[in-house]
């Protein structure tokens, strides 16, 4: 995308130097709701609030760095998902209910788990420990999915003995390995085979997932699938019920979708001519874009639901064949923009001409995504307005890496200083999930907050739970 410099030159450059940043705003204090949760605002004092509670407060209460997270926007955005794939009447998709997996990758604990429960989701888990905390908080087995490219067999014995809803295959060991257990525990197990559909989505190579040289799923190409689906089809012990493709992440429009539904129902209608099977559902995974900044544009739920439907029925009615259930994976386009992380200002270091540096007391152990995938985010002094020009920033962290960025090139107030809180919204989704002791730090809390109230659902770290790993 690209990024202009804002003419006016302000602080500490007549020119800028090239970098990833837009102009500045015209008001530094505005908080782009495209970026921020529903329930963000300013009070009177200029002090930004969420959920009815001042960020000073919160920062007072549970300290920083902490991860805040709106529970209203958050339930909101699951309705919103739900209700975009409800059966529509009137048009394609009547009466068919598709069904909407929340990716527990992006972020998970039991108090989340509870919440997609009571809105009405299913969820995807891939580890042990997703799908522990997943039955630990009640989600019904039966509405789980178990993913991953190389599922160990304790894994793999305790999704099949809880009773969950499917797995997802992602190789030929795989497929007999999924059988053999479930056959050994009695079991007939629902599964989806992942395929690779050749299908780049236009993101960063190192979350590209579709095309063929990577390791998740069995590529389309060389008949591989087909071969996976013969080999799944002879199985006692498994039920595939359908087909799975995942073309990557933080995607803002459907092109790549509806190529990658053309390969899949390609393949539905050759299993449908080979084994006279029809299978009844199609998984076309998640990886739907966020707003980071206020240049992303990403679309809602229900022009989504609609672009998706649209292209499942006219493949399948070009292919002669009966429309399966859709199944849907969001994660980070639910819990993304629910929550942002609370900085304290340590330090404010000018280099003339350049930049200035704003160091923070957080970093590449809370979000390690800037420094992995060179992400882009936005960031606001929240603690109180400022009417300063504003100056070319760069939010750092305290880590022992020059890579320890957290917001490359932004523009904050040239006002800022040491005690000052800045906030830096859409964190929700893989800043907790991806987070590390890197130079010993403690991992922050994760707060939710609604309705006035406050509370951890996540708590923060503490050196004695550093020290208890720590055997000697």
């Amino acid at each position: 995308m690209s990024r202009s410099a804002h003419p006016a030159g302000p602080r500490h450059a007549d020119v800028l130097p090239e970098g990833h940043y837009a102009a500045p705003p015209a008001d530094l204090n505005q908080l782009d709701p495209r970026v921020w949760s529903r329930t963000v605002g300013r009070n009177a004092d200029g002090v930004a609030t969420v959920g009815g509670i001042d960020v000073k407060t919160l920062a007072e209460e549970f300290g920083t760095p902490g991860y805040f997270l709106d529970e209203a926007d958050f339930r909101a955005r699951c309705r919103a998902w739900r209700e975009a794939f409800k059966g529509e009447k009137g048009g394609k998709g009547e009466g068919e209910d598709a069904d909407v997996f929340y990716a527990g990758k992006a972020f998970l604990s039991r108090a989340v788990v509870r919440w997609l429960t009571e809105e009405g989701l299913n969820l995807d888990v891939c580890s042990a420990g997703e799908l522990a905390t997943a039955l630990a908080a009640g989600m019904p087995a039966e509405r789980i999915a178990l993913h991953g490219n190389n599922k160990s067999t304790g894994e793999i014995e305790r999704a099949v003995e809880a009773g969950v809803g499917r797995i997802v295959l992602d190789s030929f060991q795989e497929i007999a390995r999924v059988a053999h257990i479930a056959q050994r525990l009695g079991k007939r197990q629902r599964v989806q085979i992942r395929i690779t559909v050749g299908v780049e989505a236009h993101t960063h190579e190192f979350i590209a997932t579709a095309h063929e040289d990577q390791k998740f799923g069995i590529p389309l190409a060389g008949g591989l699938a087909a071969e996976a689906v013969r080999r799944a089809l002879k199985l006692d012990g498994l039920e595939l019920i359908g087909i799975h493709s995942h073309i990557g992440s933080q995607i803002f429009d459907t092109s790549g979708f509806e190529v990658a539904a053309h390969r899949v129902v390609g393949l539905l209608g050759e299993i449908r001519d080979e084994h006279g099977v029809e299978l009844p559902e199609i998984d076309l995974g998640g990886g739907l874009g966020i707003a980071y900044t206020s240049e992303d544009d990403p679309r809602e739920p229900h022009e989504i639901a609609k672009a998706l439907r649209d292209i499942v029925h006219r493949e399948c009615d070009a292919a002669g064949l009966a429309v399966p259930r859709l199944s849907v994976e969001p994660g980070r386009a639910i819990v993304g923009p629910t929550a942002f992380t609370l900085y304290e200002v340590g330090t404010v270091k000018e280099l003339p001409g350049l930049r200035t540096y704003v160091s923070v007391d957080g970093g590449m152990s809370d979000n390690i995504r800037t420094a992995l995938y060179d992400a882009e985010y936005s960031v606001a002094l929240v603690s109180r307005a400022s009417t300063a020009e504003p100056m070319l920033s760069r939010v750092v962290g305290k880590h022992c890496e020059s890579g320890d960025i957290v917001v490359r090139d932004a523009f904050l107030p040239a006002d800022l200083a040491p005690g000052d809180l800045i906030a830096v919204p859409a964190t929700g989704a893989y800043c907790r999930s991806m987070a590390s002791n890197y130079n010993h730090a403690l991992r922050p809390p994760v707060v939710a907050v609604r309705d006035g109230q406050a509370r951890e659902i996540v708590r923060r770290e503490t050196e004695e739970d550093l020290l208890r790993l720590d055997v000697g």
